[in-house]
């Protein structure tokens, strides 16, 4: 299993705006910028986020996007499942009948169990990780690093701040 660019770049971005917001709407041109996503994929992005109601979107000058809800009440699974992202190991995209018996007859492959496991685990993991949590990560190491509090200052998402799987290192996971 694998998360493409679309639910990684989401979740960056959703941690950035959830670090700023407190100083007003949120310019896509600025999460752009800081975070060197091109802007129409992020409009792409933000326009599946405010159909899932994660996030508003406010006109005119001064505008910009705010987070919809608390971000400790956004999970990375929300986000992810947001923006399409599919979550499946299963090489027939969960569908229960994915192989043929020496019949021809539709069948389940002999792996099905252990990858659908797999789906309803890290669907699990992602959904026990609140947006809130990695702000609190990032902000930990903003500190550490000195460029907290600093609005001039663009910070980049550290990919270990932005990963979920990152908190897991040295754990085995299935790819």
């Amino acid at each position: 299993m694998r998360l493409t660019t679309k639910g990684r770049f989401a979740v960056t971005a959703m941690i950035d705006l959830a670090l700023r917001q407190h100083g007003g709407p949120v310019t896509l041109s600025a999460i752009s910028q800081r975070q060197s996503i091109s802007l129409s994929y992020l409009e792409q992005l933000f326009g599946k986020l405010r159909r899932h109601e994660l996030v508003d979107s406010i006109r005119g000058p001064g505008g910009g996007y705010t987070l919809a809800k608390l971000a400790r009440n956004i999970t990375v699974a929300d986000i992810i499942f947001a923006v399409d992202e599919p979550i499946d190991a299963t090489n027939c995209g969960g569908k229960s009948n994915c192989s043929t018996d020496e019949h021809g007859r539709p069948t389940v492959c002999m792996t099905h169990d252990l990858w659908s496991a797999l789906n309803r685990t890290m669907v699990d993991f992602l959904d026990s990780v609140s947006l809130q949590n990695l702000v609190d990560q990032q902000r930990m190491r903003q500190l550490k690093e000195g460029t907290a509090h600093r609005s001039e200052t663009p910070v980049k998402i550290s990919p270990t701040a932005a990963d979920p799987f990152a908190r897991r290192a040295g754990e085995t996971v299935f790819v």
